[in-house]
């Protein structure tokens, strides 16, 4: 079995907001599995569903950029928080979302792309690697693009103009004007930073999600005792609810805690006497889902100074 830290129990409890016995009980039953440990605490109910947000481990910056009514998006990734600080990485990071606008989605495309320098994004990447000492990574991109609208951009907390820990992108088609189509956007873009939709609607959930959720469910619905019949409404009760909390469109509006963004959005086009859609949205966080190595700081330092115990 493998060895249950007291980091690992630290960083479950952060994750579910459960005990810490609890944590600990879920870590041994699940043989240290981190996932499979959530889960067997959200069966006994003694955690909630967890949020991507909340296993944000690398450093970096991501970057957002709009021009017309397309947009890009990017996330590079650093070892330290330090050069996320350095004025050579934030600009390539703020020059690499500019390529990425005229190239699209591909990490392969943007790499073999001309920066303003007149090297490409690759080589100037392993030069800054080079020069800042620090391994660097071009994660992800993504773009959005309207017809007729606008693509709003928003970061949160933002380290730089167009640069932070999190970036997001609201494209609405429509014929509306940017004094109606920027404000509805920086309020959805808002929306989508603080309550991380994992889809735009309900049919654009990841089915496995939806079966994990089902397994979970029907576990917990099991131990009801109840009918096979009852049961099985109680687990289609359950996956409908998350299905619902988890869709940016059905999601209550974090601005007053209430009304659905689809009915923002349609109050909005009433409003404006047009018709807008909602048409995508991107929300990258810095490092979700990237698992970063537990050091021991004190021990880093000893072996920095050539110290032993």
């Amino acid at each position: 079995m493998a060895e249950i830290t007291a980091a690992a129990v630290k960083e479950l409890r952060e994750r579910s907001g459960a005990g810490m016995m609890d944590c600990k009980k879920a870590l041994n039953e699940t043989a240290g599995d981190m996932e499979a440990a959530m889960d067997w605490l959200r069966t006994k109910g003694l955690a909630a569903a967890a949020k991507k947000s909340s296993r944000t481990a690398a450093e970096g910056l991501v970057g957002v950029a709009v021009s017309g009514t397309r947009g890009a998006a990017v996330e590079v990734n650093s070892e330290t928080d330090f050069v996320a600080k350095n004025d050579q990485f934030q600009n390539f990071v703020r020059e690499v979302t500019q390529v990425a606008l005229a190239e699209g989605d591909s990490i392969d495309a943007i790499k073999a792309a001309k920066m303003p320098s007149g090297t490409t994004v690759e080589e100037t990447l392993t030069n800054n690697i080079a020069t800042i000492g620090e391994n660097q990574n071009l994660r992800r991109a993504r773009v959005l693009e309207v017809s007729q609208g606008a693509v709003v951009p928003y970061v949160h907390n933002a380290a730089s103009p167009g640069l932070g820990k999190i970036g997001v992108l609201v494209a609405l088609e429509s014929h509306a004007g940017d004094d109606v189509l920027q404000p509805l956007g920086k309020q959805i873009a808002q929306h989508v930073a603080a309550a991380f939709p994992l889809a735009l609607d309900e049919t654009g959930l990841d089915p496995e999600v939806l079966e994990r959720e089902r397994a979970i469910a029907t576990e917990k619905a099991a131990e009801s005792g109840k009918p096979a019949d009852i049961i099985a409404k109680m687990v289609e009760g359950g996956i409908k609810k998350f299905a619902k909390e988890n869709a940016l469109l059905s999601q209550p509006i974090v601005h007053d805690g209430k009304t659905p963004v689809a009915d923002v959005v349609a109050k909005a086009a009433r409003d404006a006497g047009k018709s807008i859609v909602l048409k995508d949205y991107v929300r990258f966080q810095l490092g979700e889902g990237i698992e970063k190595e537990a050091s021991d700081f004190a021990a880093e330092v000893a072996a920095t100074a050539g110290l032993s115990n």
